[in-house]
């Protein structure tokens, strides 16, 4: 599979491009070393005069790589070092056999994949992706090549001029090597590219999957396992938030790296908006105040932090309040379930709440609508601020000696119960939401 793909990338329009360009390529033509190669008269003599400076060469370049390249500095040492200058030299080998080659090869079959070029091509596509699983980056690996590229050709060079090669040969020849080179670095490029592409979305697959589970409340060993996979730091705690997709890209660049993200078909923002769920590592105490920050402006609706393997229920909470109906602040903070945990509670049982409305303002059961309409406000009212008539006056926007008469009427409706700490309990509860404005079921 990698010989024939980069066979196809070696014949893309005669020079060596991104392997991409594979995919599109329908007349095979001779690389442009390989059919270069075929111009250079380089004997046998000179052949083994360059072959035999080649273990010289190869430790040379390591060691200029070494002392060059930070990303490689003090790690080229032992079996390593070993191992790397054994693959300089297969390389510049590779390519004295391609001189060697193109001196006798039959011009029809200088794109036959059997040519040297393409293990030599398969071996960087391979080194490549070593160096992306090892951490170096691609200006890393190309810096490398640089440093290699150089020391070679100096080398190589003074043997070649030694040999008494005519200057037209030798120029021919430093073109060759680096187009060569130039060869080798794209494939090692690809590799690392790919390396990097494949580990990614193993990582997004596993980190969609961890989200997955925390969602769903699967248990501790399950997600360890799983963060394990994802090479997700565990934090001690989480804390959801919901917003509108639109509004996601912004808020996950003022986030921590580990944030987790997913999709939900949650009515938060406008009909038809697609909604996102955030999973975010450690907003708990003061810090929440940080988030709230970053959600500002973005109708996101804000769960309470939890230990980090029990965030399915700060995901519950959001979704609770969500199909509540609670309206979004108007200064554009974000709806923080933690303000609305009195509706939470009181929905928790719609019938039972019903119910015991329904119980607590039977004495007012045979009064004309409008009246038992008044009075069931005042006598909220006057429950939340514990009989101050003036607070209950201008909460109604009535005159206190209304509410002096209300309350007559309904000291005389109610009698003892409005004393008995079981009855105001029972109306507190009651009555804790405005009329009509009890939690749906």
């Amino acid at each position: 599979m990698v010989a024939a793909r980069w066979h196809k990338l070696l014949v893309c329009e005669g020079k060596a491009i991104h392997p991409f360009c594979a995919e599109r390529t329908t007349v095979a033509e001779p690389s442009g070393t390989t059919n270069r190669a075929a111009r250079i008269e380089l004997d046998q003599r000179v052949a083994r005069e360059l072959r035999d400076r080649l273990p010289l060469v190869a430790g040379q370049t390591v060691t200029a790589i070494t002392a060059e390249v930070p990303s490689y500095g003090g790690t080229l040492t032992g079996q390593m070092r070993d191992k790397i200058e054994n693959a300089v030299q297969i390389a510049l080998g590779t390519f004295l056999q391609l001189l060697e080659q193109s001196q006798t090869a039959d011009r029809t079959q200088v794109n036959d994949p059997s040519t040297p070029l393409v293990p030599a091509l398969e071996a960087a596509y391979a080194l490549g992706s070593g160096e992306a699983r090892s951490g170096r980056s691609v200006d890393a690996l190309l810096a490398a090549y640089r440093v290699g590229a150089r020391v070679s050709w100096r080398e190589l060079a003074a043997a070649t001029v030694a040999t008494g090669l005519p200057a037209a040969t030798v120029a021919e020849f430093a073109e060759l090597m680096f187009a060569y080179i130039d060869e080798l670095s794209a494939a090692s490029v690809a590799g690392h590219a790919d390396e990097l592409a494949s580990v990614g979305r193993a990582r997004r697959r596993n980190l969609e999957r961890l989200t997955q589970q925390l969602l769903a409340g699967e248990a501790e060993d399950v997600l360890l396992r799983s963060a394990e996979r994802a090479d997700w730091p565990v934090p001690q705690t989480l804390t959801v938030a919901l917003l509108p997709q639109a509004k996601l890209r912004g808020a996950l660049a003022l986030l921590g790296e580990h944030t987790l993200e997913g999709s939900e078909e949650l009515p938060v923002g406008e009909p038809g908006e697609e909604t996102a769920v955030l999973l975010v590592p450690d907003m708990h105490g003061d810090r929440r105040r940080q988030l709230i920050r970053v959600l500002h402006g973005r109708r996101a609706v804000l769960g309470p932090a939890r230990p980090w393997a029990r965030v399915s229920s700060s995901y519950r909470r959001v979704v609770r309040v969500v199909a509540l109906g609670i309206a979004q602040p108007t200064d554009g903070e974000p709806l923080d379930t933690e303000h609305h945990l009195a509706e939470l509670l009181l929905s928790a049982d719609v019938e039972a709440l019903a119910d015991l409305r329904a119980r607590v303002l039977q004495p007012l059961a045979e009064l004309p609508a409008a009246t038992a309409e008044r009075l069931t406000e005042t006598l909220r009212s006057w429950l939340l601020h514990q009989g101050r008539r003036d607070d209950v006056a201008a909460d109604l926007f009535v005159h206190p000696q209304t509410v002096r008469y209300r309350m007559g009427q309904l000291r005389q409706l109610y009698g003892d119960r409005l004393t008995d700490p079981r009855s105001l309990l029972d109306l507190t509860v009651a009555l804790a939401l405005p009329a009509g404005g009890a939690p749906a079921g």
